[in-house]
């Protein structure tokens, strides 16, 4: 489980970070990030549609990619990020998700150097 000062929940900053963020993807996942403000930490919330599968699919995706942020966030630089999976994720093993989420955090330059 991520701190609640690492989740994002409000469905404001959900929109503004869909709209306005920077985006990229791959198979399983679509990354919407952008910097975080001045003096707070990278954070992070999901989202996880019906099309990913039923309640129980859903409900283990979202678990997959909150440990895979869960252990990512501390090294990265202050991003707010969103994390939407797509129908692939559902089929996806945690090795090819977690190769997604690094894969993206990489192209879009959260990593600290």
């Amino acid at each position: 489980m991520l701190p609640r000062n690492q989740r994002i929940h409000l469905p404001a900053e959900f929109r503004e970070l869909t709209r306005h963020g920077a985006r990229k993807g791959t198979r399983t996942i679509v990354l919407h990030a952008a910097p975080a403000p001045a003096g707070e930490s990278a954070r992070a919330g999901f989202v996880v549609s019906k099309t990913v599968g039923n309640a129980v699919v859903r409900n283990r995706v979202k678990r997959r990619l909150r440990e895979i942020l869960a252990e990512e966030l501390p090294q990265l630089a202050p991003y707010s990020l969103i994390v939407r999976a797509k129908p692939q994720a559902a089929r996806a093993s945690f090795q090819e998700l977690r190769e997604d989420v690094h894969s993206v955090l990489r192209r879009i330059g959260a990593v600290k150097a």
